[in-house]
């Protein structure tokens, strides 16, 4: 893959870095770099080179410094380094109708899936370097999981997602009360 396009996302990313956005990044990083090598990168880019050194960023999985910038107050930086490789965007855009009955799952299987959201992870073929980066996202939050699961999943099926997919995948692992409710949440938009 050709890693010029990323790296150009990168080198914007870096650039709008405040000075206190990459000491908190770097605060954060202490216990993945050592301390001497933090005191010596200035930029942002010269962190990315680190972690991609590191292979803890690379142009496939973006998930740890998105959620570092999540982390630091930077959502803006971190869409942008999520959505790196997707197309134009216009393409992932769902009918109202379908959008409705995602979101509607997603209330319910939210508030219902609890520690089976890994479980539904796998079966809607979630890696499993994803599934640990959003546990380390979210460690005591469930409902939170659970959502960014759901993202991670709708982001990756683009205009393909359907909510049946998501019934059928709930009934696969066994949790058929929380499909029920899901398709009685969905029942108006059918």
């Amino acid at each position: 893959m050709n890693s010029q396009p990323f790296n150009s996302v990168l080198l914007e990313i870096s650039n709008e870095l405040t000075a206190d956005n990459l000491d908190k990044l770097k605060f954060l990083l202490r216990h993945v770099i050592g301390r001497r090598e933090l005191e010596k990168i200035g930029t942002g880019h010269r962190l990315f080179e680190v972690l991609t050194e590191r292979r803890k960023l690379t142009p496939e999985d973006t998930d740890f410094v998105s959620g570092l910038l999540e982390e630091i107050q930077r959502p803006d930086l971190s869409v942008r380094i999520s959505s790196w490789g997707s197309p134009s965007g216009s393409t992932d855009v769902l009918d109202r109708t379908e959008q409705a009955k995602l979101d509607a799952a997603f209330e319910v299987m939210t508030e219902h899936l609890g520690r089976n959201w890994r479980k539904l992870g796998r079966k809607l073929k979630i890696s499993e370097v994803k599934l640990d980066s959003i546990s380390s996202r979210h460690p005591r939050d469930l409902e939170e999981t659970t959502m960014e699961l759901l993202k991670e999943w709708r982001k990756s099926r683009g205009a393909e997602a359907r909510a049946e997919e998501l019934i059928l995948a709930l009934r696969d692992c066994q949790l058929n009360l929380t499909a029920d409710e899901a398709e009685e949440k969905m029942r108006p938009y059918l």
